[in-house]
């Protein structure tokens, strides 16, 4: 199975979404998982991780690690050419380097260059920044690439981000 998580903050909770399929092509007939914690730490630039690391452990709970072939994290593995660890990197240790990671990111982060490829989807002008560790970077690309969807934002990847931001009852 394919994971692919996504956070948003409100209220000083997070709700985090996690999409399951198994296809990277796959546009529906997905599974959706959430969970909303209390008391999430507050943003540190350059220590996002910090933040959205908890929150996806913990849903990573209900899942065996076993079948997990890959997760999709929103934003990157690295957050420089030296490698330093953005929150995939962060997740991929605490996974104790089993599972792949693939950072999909919307927005650039200009300290690093060589470790990340950008995507054009659709007509957009506007990439998508993809990283990975755990597998070839160009092999994570093309499975990006492949996704669902004929805008930038693959269908699974704008449907989670919706997800997140759905208000709750």
């Amino acid at each position: 199975m394919i994971l692919s998580f996504d956070t948003y903050y409100y209220d000083g909770k997070a709700k985090t979404v996690c999409l399951e399929f198994t296809k990277w092509n796959q546009s529906e007939n997905f599974k959706i998982h959430t969970e909303i914690i209390e008391n999430v730490e507050e943003y540190i630039p350059g220590e996002f991780y910090r933040r959205e690391l908890p929150c996806i452990l913990s849903l990573l709970n209900q899942f065996d690690l076993k079948d997990i072939q890959y997760i999709v994290v929103d934003g990157f593995v690295y957050l420089d050419d030296e490698l330093k660890y953005g929150l995939g990197g962060h997740l991929y240790e605490k996974l104790n380097k089993e599972i792949p990671i693939i950072g999909v990111a919307k927005t650039n982060f200009a300290s690093i260059e060589k470790h990340k490829r950008t995507l054009l989807r659709g007509d957009s002008k506007k990439p998508l920044f993809v990283t990975a560790i755990g597998i070839d970077l160009d092999d994570a690309f093309c499975k990006v690439e492949s996704m669902a969807g004929e805008f930038r934002m693959p269908t699974l990847l704008k449907e989670m981000d919706r997800l997140t931001k759905e208000l709750l009852s």
